[in-house]
């Protein structure tokens, strides 16, 4: 009986295994941002910073303290264009500062596990996703002219 579900389940598992598409990596959206649609950008920007949040974190873990800030600072960058291109398209608002709640979230998790001389820049790219949020949802939520 275990034979038999085992042989069912290593061709399953094989073939998810080659339909699930690969996650580009952070380098290879920072060379398709350039040459992407102006529509497009946004997304990209987005999901580029959400990439560096994690590499941010990996990094302080493992104590290459100048790498991260880096990192943090690409995140503030990139979620900068991202919040750009959708209050300048009008798509994806929603989207965007959903994205960028979570992101702040998750840098104010990581300045609470490290030192405390390394916590100011961290706040510094929490407190400007948060400018970028609150431009976003001044946006969604104005009063438009009749």
């Amino acid at each position: 009986m275990r034979f038999r579900a085992a042989v069912l389940l290593i061709p399953l598992c094989i073939s998810l295994s080659f339909a699930a598409p690969s996650q580009p990596t952070v380098e290879e959206l920072k060379a398709r941002l350039q040459s992407a649609r102006p529509e497009d950008r946004g997304n990209i920007a987005l999901q580029i910073a959400e990439g560096e949040v994690g590499a941010a974190d990996q990094l302080f873990q493992q104590g290459k303290i100048d790498e991260a800030q880096s990192a943090v600072k690409d995140v503030v960058s990139y979620g900068r264009q991202a919040g750009e291109a959708a209050g300048q398209s009008g798509h994806r608002i929603k989207n965007t500062e959903i994205s960028l709640r979570k992101m702040a979230h998750r840098l104010a998790d990581i300045k609470r596990t490290v030192a405390f001389d390394d916590q100011a820049p961290i706040q510094s790219a929490i407190d400007s996703l948060e400018k970028i949020r609150t431009d976003l949802l001044n946006k969604m939520f104005s009063k438009k002219a009749k």
